[in-house]
Protein backbone atom coordinates (compact mmCIF):
# COMPACT_ATOMS: atom_id res chain seq x y z
CA UNK A 1 0.00 0.00 0.00
CA UNK A 2 1.37 3.21 -0.56
CA UNK A 3 1.11 6.20 1.29
CA UNK A 4 -1.10 8.23 3.01
CA UNK A 5 -2.87 5.21 4.01
CA UNK A 6 -7.16 4.61 4.82
CA UNK A 7 -6.00 5.82 8.32
CA UNK A 8 -3.26 8.00 8.07
CA UNK A 9 -3.37 11.38 5.79
CA UNK A 10 1.23 11.84 6.47
CA UNK A 11 3.19 10.94 3.27
CA UNK A 12 5.84 8.82 3.68
CA UNK A 13 8.69 11.17 5.70
CA UNK A 14 6.93 12.45 7.76
CA UNK A 15 6.84 9.96 10.67
CA UNK A 16 9.74 9.66 12.87
CA UNK A 17 11.78 6.42 12.85
CA UNK A 18 10.48 6.50 17.01
CA UNK A 19 6.86 6.73 17.24
CA UNK A 20 5.55 7.60 21.25
CA UNK A 21 1.60 6.31 20.82
CA UNK A 22 -0.85 7.31 23.41
CA UNK A 23 -4.08 5.76 22.96
CA UNK A 24 -6.15 9.31 23.86
CA UNK A 25 -5.23 11.43 20.59
CA UNK A 26 -5.30 14.37 22.76
CA UNK A 27 -2.64 12.92 25.05
CA UNK A 28 -0.66 12.77 21.46
CA UNK A 29 -1.56 16.52 21.26
CA UNK A 30 -0.43 17.37 24.80
CA UNK A 31 2.90 15.59 24.32
CA UNK A 32 3.34 17.62 20.72
CA UNK A 33 2.37 21.29 22.42
CA UNK A 34 5.19 20.58 26.01
CA UNK A 35 7.86 18.97 24.61
CA UNK A 36 8.25 18.99 20.72
CA UNK A 37 10.33 22.31 18.89
CA UNK A 38 9.18 22.95 16.09
CA UNK A 39 6.21 20.47 15.58
CA UNK A 40 3.63 20.14 12.73
CA UNK A 41 0.50 18.11 12.77
CA UNK A 42 0.76 15.04 10.30
CA UNK A 43 -2.33 13.06 10.43
CA UNK A 44 -6.00 14.23 11.51
CA UNK A 45 -8.17 11.43 9.70
CA UNK A 46 -10.72 10.13 12.21
CA UNK A 47 -9.77 12.53 14.47
CA UNK A 48 -6.91 10.19 15.56
CA UNK A 49 -4.08 13.25 15.70
CA UNK A 50 -0.82 12.44 14.90
CA UNK A 51 3.02 15.02 14.99
CA UNK A 52 6.02 14.54 14.08
CA UNK A 53 8.91 17.10 15.57
CA UNK A 54 12.04 17.47 17.46
CA UNK A 55 12.73 16.00 21.08
CA UNK A 56 16.60 17.68 22.32
CA UNK A 57 18.03 17.74 19.04
CA UNK A 58 16.42 14.30 17.54
CA UNK A 59 13.48 13.62 15.72
CA UNK A 60 10.10 12.07 17.06
CA UNK A 61 7.01 11.32 16.63
CA UNK A 62 3.28 11.18 18.58
CA UNK A 63 0.62 9.60 17.36
CA UNK A 64 -2.50 7.91 19.33
CA UNK A 65 -3.94 4.48 18.60
CA UNK A 66 -7.47 4.64 19.91
CA UNK A 67 -8.56 1.84 21.86
CA UNK A 68 -8.57 -1.72 21.84
CA UNK A 69 -6.27 -4.41 19.85
CA UNK A 70 -7.97 -3.65 16.73
CA UNK A 71 -7.58 -0.08 16.61
CA UNK A 72 -3.85 -0.32 17.70
CA UNK A 73 -3.13 -3.35 15.70
CA UNK A 74 -4.31 -1.04 12.40
CA UNK A 75 -2.36 1.99 13.20
CA UNK A 76 0.81 0.23 14.61
CA UNK A 77 0.89 -2.35 11.45
CA UNK A 78 0.53 0.81 9.10
CA UNK A 79 3.44 2.46 10.92
CA UNK A 80 5.46 -0.48 10.83
CA UNK A 81 4.83 -1.58 7.04
CA UNK A 82 3.97 1.61 5.26
CA UNK A 83 5.88 4.44 6.91
CA UNK A 84 9.58 2.94 7.91
CA UNK A 85 8.91 3.54 11.34
CA UNK A 86 11.27 1.53 13.45
CA UNK A 87 10.46 1.46 17.22
CA UNK A 88 6.49 2.04 18.65
CA UNK A 89 6.60 2.64 22.55
CA UNK A 90 2.40 3.15 23.76
CA UNK A 91 2.30 5.31 26.68
CA UNK A 92 -0.86 4.83 28.22
CA UNK A 93 -3.11 3.91 31.07
CA UNK A 94 -3.49 0.46 33.31
CA UNK A 95 -5.35 -0.84 35.66
CA UNK A 96 -3.13 -2.82 38.38
CA UNK A 97 -4.67 -6.02 39.72
CA UNK A 98 -1.67 -6.72 42.65
CA UNK A 99 -1.96 -4.91 46.26
CA UNK A 100 1.89 -3.74 46.25
CA UNK A 101 0.74 -1.13 43.03
CA UNK A 102 -0.43 2.15 43.55
CA UNK A 103 -2.52 5.04 41.46
CA UNK A 104 0.69 6.77 39.53
CA UNK A 105 3.50 3.79 39.74
CA UNK A 106 4.86 3.13 36.41
CA UNK A 107 4.66 -0.84 35.06
CA UNK A 108 7.06 -1.87 31.87
CA UNK A 109 5.41 -4.73 29.87
CA UNK A 110 7.72 -7.27 29.39
CA UNK A 111 4.87 -9.40 28.34
CA UNK A 112 1.44 -9.40 27.27
CA UNK A 113 -0.42 -12.39 28.31
CA UNK A 114 -3.97 -11.73 26.11
CA UNK A 115 -7.69 -13.31 26.08
CA UNK A 116 -7.67 -11.96 22.35
CA UNK A 117 -8.03 -13.94 19.13
CA UNK A 118 -6.17 -11.50 17.48
CA UNK A 119 -3.14 -13.95 17.21
CA UNK A 120 -5.13 -16.41 15.26
CA UNK A 121 -4.34 -14.31 12.21
CA UNK A 122 -1.06 -15.00 11.94
CA UNK A 123 -1.87 -18.89 11.92
CA UNK A 124 0.82 -20.18 13.96
CA UNK A 125 1.69 -23.64 14.89
CA UNK A 126 0.52 -23.49 18.76
CA UNK A 127 0.95 -20.70 21.49
CA UNK A 128 2.40 -17.74 20.95
CA UNK A 129 4.25 -15.12 23.59
CA UNK A 130 4.35 -11.66 22.99
CA UNK A 131 6.88 -10.00 24.59
CA UNK A 132 8.58 -6.50 24.12
CA UNK A 133 11.74 -5.34 22.61
CA UNK A 134 14.52 -5.96 25.02
CA UNK A 135 16.65 -3.06 23.68
CA UNK A 136 13.32 -0.89 24.33
CA UNK A 137 13.13 -2.30 27.92
CA UNK A 138 16.21 -1.70 29.15
CA UNK A 139 16.55 1.97 27.41
CA UNK A 140 13.15 2.62 29.49
CA UNK A 141 14.55 1.05 32.64
CA UNK A 142 18.02 3.59 32.81
CA UNK A 143 15.64 6.46 31.59
CA UNK A 144 13.73 5.88 34.74
CA UNK A 145 16.94 5.00 36.99
CA UNK A 146 18.30 8.30 35.36
CA UNK A 147 14.95 10.49 36.37
CA UNK A 148 14.71 8.48 39.71
CA UNK A 149 11.56 7.26 38.94
CA UNK A 150 10.47 3.31 40.40
CA UNK A 151 9.15 1.06 38.21
CA UNK A 152 7.86 -2.34 37.65
CA UNK A 153 8.73 -4.73 35.00
CA UNK A 154 6.80 -7.62 33.93
CA UNK A 155 3.58 -9.38 32.49
CA UNK A 156 0.64 -7.61 31.74
CA UNK A 157 -2.88 -8.69 30.47
CA UNK A 158 -4.14 -7.06 26.85
CA UNK A 159 -8.06 -7.30 27.31
CA UNK A 160 -10.39 -7.29 24.22
CA UNK A 161 -13.47 -6.22 27.32
CA UNK A 162 -13.60 -3.23 29.36
CA UNK A 163 -17.10 -4.22 30.87
CA UNK A 164 -16.35 -7.70 32.24
CA UNK A 165 -19.06 -9.65 34.19
CA UNK A 166 -16.23 -11.98 35.39
CA UNK A 167 -15.93 -12.04 38.83
CA UNK A 168 -12.60 -14.62 38.99
CA UNK A 169 -10.89 -14.12 35.74
CA UNK A 170 -8.38 -11.06 36.88
CA UNK A 171 -7.79 -12.85 40.54
CA UNK A 172 -6.90 -15.47 38.41
CA UNK A 173 -4.47 -13.57 36.17
CA UNK A 174 -3.40 -12.20 39.35
CA UNK A 175 -2.37 -15.27 40.71
CA UNK A 176 0.06 -16.24 37.77
CA UNK A 177 1.88 -12.53 38.92
CA UNK A 178 0.45 -10.47 35.85
CA UNK A 179 0.73 -7.08 37.00
CA UNK A 180 -1.74 -5.17 35.27
CA UNK A 181 -4.69 -4.83 32.40
CA UNK A 182 -4.62 -2.68 29.38
CA UNK A 183 -6.19 -3.01 25.87
CA UNK A 184 -4.11 -2.69 23.39
CA UNK A 185 -0.26 -3.79 24.13
CA UNK A 186 -0.34 -7.41 22.73
CA UNK A 187 -0.99 -6.64 19.33
CA UNK A 188 1.54 -3.95 19.54
CA UNK A 189 3.82 -6.19 20.18
CA UNK A 190 3.07 -9.03 17.86
CA UNK A 191 2.82 -6.58 14.54
CA UNK A 192 6.45 -5.50 16.14
CA UNK A 193 7.70 -8.94 15.91
CA UNK A 194 5.73 -10.09 12.70
CA UNK A 195 7.65 -6.68 11.26
CA UNK A 196 11.06 -7.31 12.31
CA UNK A 197 10.61 -3.86 14.02
CA UNK A 198 10.58 -3.20 18.07
CA UNK A 199 7.67 -2.62 20.68
CA UNK A 200 7.13 -1.40 24.43
CA UNK A 201 4.57 -0.92 26.27
CA UNK A 202 4.85 1.53 29.68
CA UNK A 203 2.06 2.19 31.43
CA UNK A 204 0.97 4.34 33.89
CA UNK A 205 -1.46 2.64 36.91
CA UNK A 206 -4.54 4.92 36.76
CA UNK A 207 -6.87 2.30 38.24
CA UNK A 208 -6.63 -0.08 41.14
CA UNK A 209 -9.43 -2.65 40.65
CA UNK A 210 -8.34 -4.28 44.40
CA UNK A 211 -9.07 -1.09 46.01
CA UNK A 212 -11.38 0.60 44.00
CA UNK A 213 -9.50 3.92 43.15
CA UNK A 214 -9.43 6.00 40.10
CA UNK A 215 -8.03 8.67 37.96
CA UNK A 216 -11.16 10.43 36.19
CA UNK A 217 -10.79 11.29 32.18
CA UNK A 218 -9.10 14.68 32.44
CA UNK A 219 -6.43 13.82 34.88
CA UNK A 220 -5.19 10.28 32.67
CA UNK A 221 -5.21 13.31 29.73
CA UNK A 222 -2.67 15.94 31.21
CA UNK A 223 -1.15 14.41 33.77
CA UNK A 224 1.04 10.89 33.13
CA UNK A 225 4.53 13.15 32.69
CA UNK A 226 6.32 11.21 34.72
CA UNK A 227 5.94 8.42 32.06
CA UNK A 228 6.00 10.79 29.22
CA UNK A 229 9.30 11.43 30.40
CA UNK A 230 10.61 8.19 30.87
CA UNK A 231 9.60 7.13 27.48
CA UNK A 232 11.22 10.59 26.12
CA UNK A 233 14.61 9.50 27.98
CA UNK A 234 14.80 6.52 25.51
CA UNK A 235 16.06 8.48 22.54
Amino acid sequence: MSTPTFHIGAKNGEYAKTVLMPGDPLRAKFIAENYLDNFTQVNNVRGMLGYTGMYKGKPLSVQGSGMGMPSMGIYSYELFNFYEVDNIVRIGSAATIQQYLDIGDLVLGLGACTDSNYVATYELPGVYAPTASYELIRKAHNSADKAGVRVSIGNILTTDVFYDDSETKLRIWSKMGVLAVEMEAAALYMNAARAGKNALCICTISDNIITGQSLSAEERQNSFTQMMEVALGIL
